[in-house]
């Protein structure tokens, strides 16, 4: 397969630029030049909100990445870094970011200028399910809104893949209004799904259809887990009992970021 780069800072990761890593990754396999926090300081005036080891962490674990490489000598963003032992084949950019000077750049070296339109990045494609796919592993099963998607999260989806294979079941609209009152969620829950879904940790994502805190039974019946598993935040009486109902293990994890990050949380990252 070719090479594909993108180069960028990847500030505050959102699903649109999910989208264009999984349409890049369509290319070829796809490589990361990640700007360091120096380095998006230079470029755009300003240091980037979030540290360049959160970045990378959130980059290595979207499925769609096959590679992420600390950038930290850059002229222009109109150039691509040179990395030793790395001979790009295909840079990708999105339409947004395109202008005649990357076109013109990668034209004298004999790189592929690839631009990803804002058609080819519109809704959130559903991935394949897992259901076909036979496992010995234990079923582990997380639940929540994953509103303001962050590295908390991943983390969160890191321990728990550790433990067999994850399935994750996000609340739909209705029901995280109902919870969490006006303003709530802030994405729409195919939105939410597909950000859950392209974490390389997550086997399956599914969207839940019941009410209530246990919003997510109709699914928990078909996946038939062996372990639901919470953080301290997500502990709740009414979850603790369902599953001494059914005989499945209920396991309270504490709330602990990836070693050198900042510990997240969605209410205080809304609108950052």
């Amino acid at each position: 397969m070719k090479s594909v780069v993108v180069s960028d800072s990847f500030d505050k990761i959102q699903s649109s630029d999910v989208r264009f890593l999984e349409e890049a990754s369509k290319l070829g396999l796809l490589h990361v030049f990640l700007w360091s926090d120096e380095i998006v300081r230079q470029l755009e005036g300003a240091y980037p909100q979030f540290p360049q080891e959160e970045r990378s962490y959130s980059l290595k674990a979207i499925r769609y990445v096959n590679q992420v490489t600390l950038v930290n000598e850059i002229a222009t963003t109109d150039e691509l870094p040179r990395i030793e032992g790395i001979q790009p084949e295909i840079w990708a950019t999105c339409e947004n970011d395109h202008n005649p000077q990357k076109r013109q750049y990668c034209a004298t070296r004999g790189i592929d200028y690839k631009i990803i339109r804002h058609e080819d990045l519109c809704g959130f494609p559903a991935l394949p399910s897992g259901n076909g796919v036979s496992s010995t592993h234990k079923k582990v099963l997380v639940t929540g809104s994953f509103d303001w998607f962050h590295s908390g999260h991943v983390r969160f989806f890191e321990e728990t893949s550790g433990l067999g294979d994850l399935y994750a079941i996000v609340g739909h609209d209705e029901n995280i209004r109902l919870l969490k009152g006006e303003g709530h969620p802030l994405f729409s829950q195919n939105e939410r799904s597909y950000m859950v879904g392209s974490i390389r940790f997550v086997k399956q994502t599914l969207i839940s259809s019941g009410h209530g805190w246990m919003d997510a039974e109709p699914e928990i019946d078909i996946i038939k887990p062996h372990i639901y598993a919470v953080n301290q935040d997500g502990d709740n009486p009414e979850k603790r009992d369902f599953c001494n109902e059914r005989g499945i293990e209920y396991l309270v994890l504490k709330r602990t970021p990836k070693e050198g990050l900042h510990r997240r949380e969605s209410t205080v990252l809304r609108g950052f």
